[in-house]
């Protein structure tokens, strides 16, 4: 098996690691997210969102390792759009590491809740709901606003290659712009990310993510188009 085989399983590999590890984590954070009183109702749930921190933190590893894999096969055709296309996945990858540590922070600051006497309560609630604040942030702008321009940069890229089939490009051609459009719509309020509307823009970029992971593992990228570079 060829170094290009072996980074083509690699890449499908970690979009489906990507997927499902962002889906995981988001679950397990919900006891943060849906509750404002989190941080001062004692640690029983501290072990879930920790385990949430650990499945985002594979999302981050998984979408800078997407970026380092496919650098060496997008530099052969167009070197701009390789720097470019590992820019945005590493600040992806970094937003992604904020947002966890914002939530970690909470998880200390809601064990130090019941070690402090004379406890001021609005100050803990205010500062906790400030961090899941910046969570949400990052979770706007890591996996949509940041997610869009990537991913119409690799699907043009994959497009004009012809490294893999074309419908799996216009999937991605499609849903970057849409995940990047939805980010826009949430920012001012017009309907929140985790929506009908949300899940609906984002079904695009899903599409591609996961049919170029299958067939990557599958099939690989393709061969004569390669040797052409």
């Amino acid at each position: 098996m060829n170094s290009i085989r072996k980074n083509a399983i690699i890449v499908g590999v970690l979009f489906i690691l990507a997927a499902v590890s962002a889906i995981i984590g988001l679950a397990l954070y919900q006891p943060i997210l849906n509750d404002p009183d989190f941080i001062i109702k004692g640690a029983a749930n501290n072990t879930q969102v920790i385990w949430g921190a650990f499945f985002e933190l594979i999302l981050a590893f998984s979408v800078i390792g997407i970026s380092y894999m496919m650098y060496p096969i997008l530099k052969k055709k167009n070197e701009n759009m390789a720097i470019g296309y590992v820019c945005f996945r590493l600040l992806e990858g970094s937003i992604v590491v904020i947002g966890i540590i914002s939530l970690l922070s909470l998880v200390t600051l809601n064990q130090d809740f019941s070690k402090v006497s004379n406890q001021n309560v609005s100050s803990f609630l205010i500062a906790g709901k400030l961090l899941v604040a910046v969570h949400n942030w990052t979770f706007l702008f890591g996996p949509n606003f940041a997610l869009g321009p990537s991913t119409l940069m690799m699907s043009y890229f994959l497009y004009k290659s012809k490294l893999v089939p074309r419908y799996i490009s216009i999937f991605g051609l499609v849903g970057g712009p849409l995940i990047f459009t939805c980010a826009v719509l949430v920012m001012f309020g017009v309907f929140l990310q985790v929506s009908v509307w949300g899940a609906i823009l984002a079904i695009p970029v899903f599409a591609y993510e996961m049919s170029l992971a299958i067939w990557l593992i599958a099939k690989g990228f393709n061969s004569t188009q390669l040797a052409n570079s």
